[in-house]
């Protein structure tokens, strides 16, 4: 298999992985048993990723980690909007 279709499969599950999170955190608005602490880690993280990506000329790991990082800011947006109105605890 050649090495750039093995790396857009990877990129297509990771990526694909955040989509029920990201559905329920906007269907429910409701985060309380989500870590903030993992999601702030999980998006320096992927944005590390991505920077790499770019350095290096992958794009399997651009697409992929550009994507992530929006999904996974916006579940982190939703916590941090829900702590800062007293709804949940950090």
């Amino acid at each position: 298999m050649d090495a750039q279709i093995l790396g857009y499969l990877a990129a297509f599950f990771t990526t694909v992985s955040l989509v029920p999170q990201v559905y329920m955190t906007y269907k429910t608005k409701t985060t309380k048993d989500i870590s903030f602490w993992m999601y702030v880690m999980f998006c320096m993280g992927v944005i590390a990723w991505f920077f790499y990506g770019l350095m290096i000329e992958s794009y399997p790991i651009i697409v992929a980690n550009l994507i992530t990082a929006i999904l996974s800011a916006y579940v982190l947006f939703i916590k941090s909007k829900n702590i800062y109105e007293s709804k949940e605890k950090i």
